[in-house]
């Protein structure tokens, strides 16, 4: 990376990938899902390949996802598909989000690939995670409606289950995950800059250090402020609720009345816009919970401004998304919750340095799923696969020689 680049609010993100090796086969293909939707996918493919590894997220577009050349070079198959909402929290409802996963496994299977292994980082362990659970129940005991009362058709959907699982420094899920990020300071809802000050993470009264020097918040501050962060969500939950309710109540009119008012009312999405969501005090106060992660956030070295920037999670989300993938309360979508279904052979990747991933974390979920067949296996690096240090191996490298070393093990093609 530039000076230039490394300077940036947001740098580390984004991790240059290996080139595509020579004599890839690379297609794309339309599918649709078992509701009628429409998803697209990049099937690439050195030939004789007879091992498909899927990367998915609920929310990114992970075409060019970092470990594709990786994994193509040692032999194996890669699919990566999008669901229908990509880039683009507005709409996300998890439970939709599964059909799409099914129509990528769907046509894997009719592929005739020997073996299906899903591979989610970050968001998309959550994703597949949900989706083990689901594909492995009876057609009857699976998710009917999304939280908001939404219908989901997973009961009649051809849900293939996949031969093994591999996750990618996996985060608790959008909802868990927001609930640690959410800045419980914002003292009016429609206000991104109004601040309680006895709350604020940012303020030197109560812990912070001026970057990058670490913060050093005190036990009882850090105590009150994730009390104050369960209280925002919940209060963001009951506005949701409440929209949600004004949409169902014009549904109800308009079957009687068959006024267009009524008609209109019901669709009218009721978007909320949360601010700030980048405010995890340990982004900042590296002696919470500690690893090896460098100063900074998920988005970017500047937690104290990037708080209050566009990017981030949630921003702006249907009262129905919200309760299907933001809130910690009512999301489905949760790696604990979904873990004792993953019953597939599972590889855990563990980044040294994750910011969203912390070692008990890493515990927990290991120790949740349902498999007895689990390699947890740690690797240095950040989220998203960077090396910890200027001139370090990335740690999406790291991590893809010891995927491939389990997927060579175990599914030997």
């Amino acid at each position: 990376m530039t000076a230039a680049t490394t300077a940036r609010l947001g740098a580390g993100r984004y991790i240059e990938a290996a080139e595509i090796p020579p004599g890839t086969v690379t297609s794309v293909h339309e599918l649709t899902t078992a509701d009628g939707a429409k998803v697209s996918g990049v099937l690439r493919a050195l030939p004789g390949a007879d091992t498909v590894v899927s990367i998915m997220h609920p929310r990114m577009d992970t075409a060019h996802h970092v470990l594709v050349p990786e994994l193509v070079s040692r032999g194996f198959a890669v699919w990566t598909q999008g669901t229908r909402s990509p880039n683009n929290d507005l709409n996300l409802i998890h439970e939709q989000a599964l059909l799409d996963v099914a129509a990528g496994q769907v046509f894997l299977r009719e592929k005739g690939f020997a073996a299906r292994i899903t591979l989610g980082h970050s968001g998309g362990g959550t994703l597949f995670a949900f989706y083990h659970e689901q594909a492995g129940l009876p057609p009857e005991q699976r998710i009917a409606a999304a939280p908001s009362g939404r219908p989901v058709d997973l009961p009649s959907a051809d849900l293939p289950i996949p031969d093994g699982a591999v996750f990618l420094a996996p985060h608790p899920g959008q909802g868990a995950l927001l609930q640690r990020l959410i800045d419980p300071s914002v003292a009016d809802e429609a206000d991104p800059l109004s601040v309680l000050d006895d709350l604020d993470p940012f303020a030197a009264a109560n812990g912070f250090a001026a970057p990058p020097a670490s913060s050093a918040y005190s036990a009882e501050f850090v105590s009150r402020y994730r009390a104050a962060q369960a209280d925002r969500i919940a209060r963001i939950d009951a506005e949701a609720r409440a929209r949600v309710a004004l949409a169902a109540e014009a549904r109800t009119r308009f079957k009687v009345t068959q006024d267009p008012a009524d008609r209109r009312a019901a669709l009218a999405p009721r978007i909320l816009t949360i601010y700030r969501t980048d405010a995890d005090l340990r982004f900042v106060d590296l002696s919470l919970d500690p690893n090896d992660r460098p100063y900074g956030s998920l988005f970017g070295r500047r937690p104290d401004l990037t708080d209050y920037g566009l990017v981030g999670f949630a921003r702006l989300v249907t009262p129905e998304a919200w309760l299907s993938t933001w809130s910690a309360n009512t999301t489905n979508a949760d790696f604990l919750r979904c873990a004792p279904g993953v019953r597939a052979p599972s590889l855990f990747v563990e980044l040294t340095g994750d910011a969203a991933c912390f070692p008990n974390d890493a515990k927990a979920m290991v120790a949740a799923l349902g498999t007895d067949d689990v390699d947890h296996r740690r690797v240095a690096g950040t989220h998203f696969g960077g090396p910890l240090r200027p001139g370090d191996p990335t740690g999406a490298s790291l991590a893809a020689a010891e995927i491939g070393e389990w997927l060579a093990d175990r599914f030997p093609g």
